[in-house]
């Protein structure tokens, strides 16, 4: 009898060594679920931009010698010294916060000069710009140019010039009455673009 209550007493000293390692797991994954939960932050959200249809009309100012066609969805609107300048001009559009500030100059043998301070201008943000790329604008009506992408946070994010090589001198760019975002403003910025170059593809020299 006495050998038959050892055994048993063995046994038990067996099955609780052998519970010991089981409840120190089981305690270990009580306590770690018990640890607040970590959250990584969401990026911030935009608001959707609701972009117009592209429709176009002739823009043809008075006593300036050219015209070309410009958005529905923008208005015109004179420089503020429109009596010194005539063919100097705002080209806003009131629903997406933006505009073209756009100039003209005679060309008088000084083409070199016009560029070279289209070109100084636009790389004035390089500051800001995360990178600056220029396309080069020619079309079948007599239209030469260069379009400035400028990436970043530039407060101008597209510039460019147009001209004849010989009588007429275009300038633009683009800026936005907002903080410079190019995150939440790059699906505007390439609608914009975009008409900028259907701008330059329908200038018509007078």
């Amino acid at each position: 009898m006495q050998q038959h209550f050892s055994g048993l007493w063995n046994l038990k000293l067996v099955s609780f060594d052998f519970l010991i390692p089981l409840m120190a797991i089981f305690f270990s994954l009580i306590i770690t679920g018990c640890d607040e939960a970590s959250y990584t932050p969401k990026p911030k959200g935009y608001f959707r931009i609701e972009l117009p249809e592209k429709r176009y009309r002739v823009h043809a100012p008075q006593n300036c010698p050219f015209e070309f066609e410009i958005p529905d969805y923008s208005v015109m609107m004179n420089y503020k010294d429109s009596v010194k300048e005539p063919c100097w001009n705002y080209l806003n559009f009131p629903s997406l916060n933006g505009e073209i500030f756009l100039s003209y100059v005679p060309v008088q043998n000084d083409l070199p000069i016009l560029t070279e301070n289209s070109r100084t201008l636009a790389y004035k943000h390089t500051v800001k710009a995360d990178a600056i790329n220029e396309s080069v604008v020619e079309t079948n009506t007599g239209v030469y140019g260069i379009i400035y992408d400028i990436g970043g946070n530039a407060a101008s994010s597209v510039q460019f010039y147009a001209t004849d090589s010989s009588k007429h001198f275009i300038r633009g760019a683009l800026y936005f009455n907002v903080p410079p975002q190019p995150d939440s403003l790059a699906p505007v910025i390439r609608f914009l673009r975009r008409d900028i170059e259907h701008m330059l593809s329908t200038i018509k020299w007078k």
